[in-house]
C-alpha cells in the first residue's frame, strides 16, 4: 500500500523570509508519526540565502545587496550561499525513517536520485556527482560554483544545489533548481573573495535549449518523485492556526536581523 505525502505548490512568488518560515514550520511540526511534506515554491525578489553557520559578512556582498534591493536570509540548513530568483525551489521535510533511514547522507542521496529521475524524464542527461572538490569544501565560494558529492550535475555543471538539517529521525532538505542562469548576479552578490570563482552551473532552460517555466518543471518533479518513492501526493492547505504559527516564525526568526546576520544563530 502506497504511503501518502503532503504536497504543497506555492505558485505565487513570496518573500524569502516567508519561504524559509514555511520550511521551518514544517520541520518543527513533525512529531512521532511518520509524516512527509513535499513543497515547491518561488521567490518574490532576488534573494540570497546563506547556510546556518556561515558568516554573512564573509560570504555576502552586503553593500551590493542593499543598493540593489536584494534580500538576504539565513537558512536553518547547512551549505553555502545561494542566489534564489528564476528557479524552482523544492523542500522535502520528513520523519519517515522507513523511506529515508535516519542518516543525513543516505536521505540526501535518495532525494538527489529522485530529482535526477525527474530531470531525465525532461530529457536532461544528468547524474549524481561522485566527489566534493577540496577547494569547494573549504572555501567561501557560492553553492553553484561546483557540484558537490551526490548533488545533481550535467556535463560537470551543477543543476541542483541542496542543503539539509537533521535532528534525530526528522529532517528538512531544500534546494535550488535554476530555470535560467544568472552568473553575473550570483558573483555580484558574493563576497569579494569569490569574485574570481568560475561558476560551474547550468539551468533547466540551458540544458534543454528552450525556455522552461515553473509549472512545467514542477509537473515533472511531482511525477518523478512520486514514482521514485512510490507514494501518493495529496494537496495540502495550511490551516489558519498553521499560517499564524508560520507568521510567528517569520517575524521572530527570518525578519530578525540578529538571526540573519549571525548574532543569534548559536542561541536558537
Amino acid at each position: 500500500m502506497k504511503k501518502n505525502w503532503h504536497l504543497i505548490i506555492d505558485r505565487t512568488p513570496r518573500k524569502g523570509s516567508w519561504n524559509m518560515a514555511v520550511d521551518d514550520f514544517m520541520f518543527q511540526s513533525l512529531g512521532e508519526e511518520a509524516t512527509t511534506y513535499l513543497r515547491f515554491y518561488r521567490w518574490e525578489n532576488p534573494t540570497v540565502s546563506i547556510g546556518r553557520s556561515q558568516n554573512a559578512e564573509k560570504v555576502v556582498n552586503l553593500d551590493y545587496c542593499r543598493q540593489h534591493g536584494i534580500d538576504v536570509v539565513r537558512r536553518i540548513t547547512g551549505g553555502k550561499l545561494v542566489l534564489h530568483h528564476k528557479e524552482v525551489t523544492y523542500s522535502v521535510c520528513s520523519s519517515d525513517t522507513e523511506i529515508f533511514s535516519n542518516k543525513l547522507m543516505d536521505s540526501y542521496k535518495l532525494i538527489s536520485e529522485a530529482l535526477n529521475v525527474s530531470l531525465q524524464r525532461m530529457g536532461i542527461e544528468s547524474h549524481l556527482a561522485k566527489d566534493t572538490p577540496s577547494e569547494y569544501a573549504r572555501g567561501t565560494m557560492p553553492c553553484f560554483a561546483q557540484p558537490a558529492r551526490d548533488e545533481v550535475e550535467m556535463d560537470g555543471k551543477k543543476i541542483i544545489g541542496s542543503a539539509q538539517k537533521r535532528t534525530g529521525k526528522k529532517f528538512l532538505q531544500h534546494g535550488s533548481i535554476p530555470l535560467e542562469k544568472e552568473d553575473d548576479l550570483l558573483i555580484s552578490v558574493s563576497h569579494s573573495a569569490a569574485k574570481e570563482t568560475v561558476v560551474k552551473m547550468t539551468s533547466l532552460s540551458e540544458a534543454l535549449d528552450k525556455k522552461v517555466d515553473f509549472d512545467w518543471a514542477v509537473e515533472h518533479f511531482i511525477s518523478g518523485m512520486s514514482d521514485y518513492f512510490k507514494v501518493n501526493l495529496a494537496p495540502k492547505e495550511f490551516s489558519t492556526n498553521e499560517l499564524e504559527s508560520t507568521q510567528k516564525i517569520q517575524k521572530e526568526r527570518y525578519e530578525n536581523p540578529d538571526w540573519t546576520y549571525g548574532r543569534l544563530i548559536f542561541l536558537i
